[in-house]
């Protein structure tokens, strides 16, 4: 015969009886005292600002378009995405939030430079000045790369001999030219005598190429070669002089490159200012994050929102 397995067990004499789970009484936590649970907290924002520390210095930071330089492919008022790790990953240059340069160094990339990829760099100083006095960073799109010979012949840009097709949301060209003497004292090298018309040809410097030096040349890369750490000069005899030695040729140290604003007529870049090192690189920019009028204060709020540029918003940079 077989037994109900719903019927109510017998018990023994001296066996303890069985306790349902539901007649079980939890004991309460105890309580952290108060400066440990504040002790906690303050650890897991600390920890949190570390993190966002990290990534911002070593791998996406964020930047604001404040010129109209790379019209219509970015805006002013733009806000984008830059990947820090993609051509090396690079500790800062400068103490944070301040002018003082400290030791840096790179690990290895994780992709060349391209020509026409829209790079973030640190501006290496304006035209003859053997550096920067302050740490700016430009945004501009790569055109020759280490060792290319380039040309700009009434706006259209050569490469190796090749005609490279403008960005295609690059800003149409205002359809005036200055005359071939002005502002040509402007441009790099000093004394090339290049005109806005006519640039070039020009070979962007490479690691390892030999630049010969001579009276007509030697004042036009004196900038360049004091930026890579040297002194030079002209002594009585009229000879160059390297760091006290006389020399007739430079060995290049570093890889360089020529970068262009998307807005040609309403850009200072390479043409102006120079080559771009290689260590100078910061990141390649990926994605605008935010976009709207910068003219608009926002105390002004209904309108500051009014002039958010949604279709922006999202848009890859190419």
């Amino acid at each position: 015969m077989h037994e109900d397995l719903n019927h109510t067990a017998r018990m023994t004499p001296g066996e303890p009886a069985s306790v349902a789970p539901e007649e079980v009484t939890a004991m309460p936590a105890p309580r952290m005292p108060r400066r440990e649970r504040l002790l906690e907290y303050l650890k897991t924002v600390l920890f949190t600002l570390l993190i966002a520390l990290m990534l911002k210095t070593f791998v996406v930071e964020a930047f604001r378009i404040p010129s109209g330089s790379m019209e219509n492919t970015l805006l002013v008022g733009d806000f984008l995405l830059v990947n820090k790790i993609a051509y090396g990953l690079r500790t800062p240059r400068y103490v944070p939030l301040t002018n003082v340069a400290i030791p840096s160094f790179a690990l290895p990339a994780l992709k060349n430079v391209q020509r026409g990829d829209v790079i973030v760099f640190e501006f290496p100083g304006e035209r003859g000045r053997r550096e920067t006095t302050e740490s700016v960073n430009y945004i501009k799109r790569c055109i020759a790369l280490p060792g290319d010979t380039l040309e700009i012949l009434a706006g259209r840009v050569f490469v190796n001999g090749r005609e490279l097709t403008g960005p295609s949301n690059a800003k149409a060209s205002n359809g005036f030219r200055s005359p071939h003497w002005q502002r040509s004292y402007r441009l790099f090298p000093p004394g090339a005598g290049f005109t806005e018309d006519r640039y070039g040809p020009l070979v962007v410097p490479r690691k390892g190429d030999i630049i010969t030096l001579d009276g007509s040349s030697s004042e036009r890369w004196r900038a360049f070669i004091s930026r890579e750490g040297h002194r030079v000069r002209r002594n009585e005899e009229g000879a160059i002089v390297l760091d006290d030695v006389e020399i007739s040729s430079y060995t290049v140290r570093r890889n360089y490159f020529f970068v262009l604003g998307d807005n040609r007529d309403n850009s200072l870049d390479s043409r102006y200012w120079g080559f771009v090192p290689e260590e100078n690189l910061i990141g390649e920019a990926l994605m605008v994050y935010w976009s709207w009028d910068p003219d608009i204060v926002l105390s002004n709020l209904i309108d500051k929102a009014g002039s958010i540029r949604w279709g922006r918003i999202g848009t890859l940079i190419r």
